[in-house]
């Protein structure tokens, strides 16, 4: 799921990498950006994962501060 606005939302689909919109009713309740679905179900283990790996990517991008700089 990488995106909800209204009544629809844009998934993408693993693999392809190709995003389609759907209508959010087709979703499975409390669906939010970020969750992974397989075959119309939340996956909670994949979910988090995703959000791990995101996690630590940006952390490997983040730009460090020198010492006494304060933004």
């Amino acid at each position: 799921m990488e995106l909800l606005e209204g009544t629809r939302a844009r998934v993408i689909t693993t693999g392809s990498g190709q995003a389609c919109t759907v209508e959010r009713w087709r979703l499975p309740p409390g669906t939010r950006e970020g969750d992974v679905l397989v075959d119309g179900r939340l996956d909670p283990e994949r979910t988090e994962h995703l959000r791990r790996e995101v996690a630590r990517k940006r952390a490997a991008l983040a730009v460090p501060l020198p010492p006494g700089l304060d933004l």
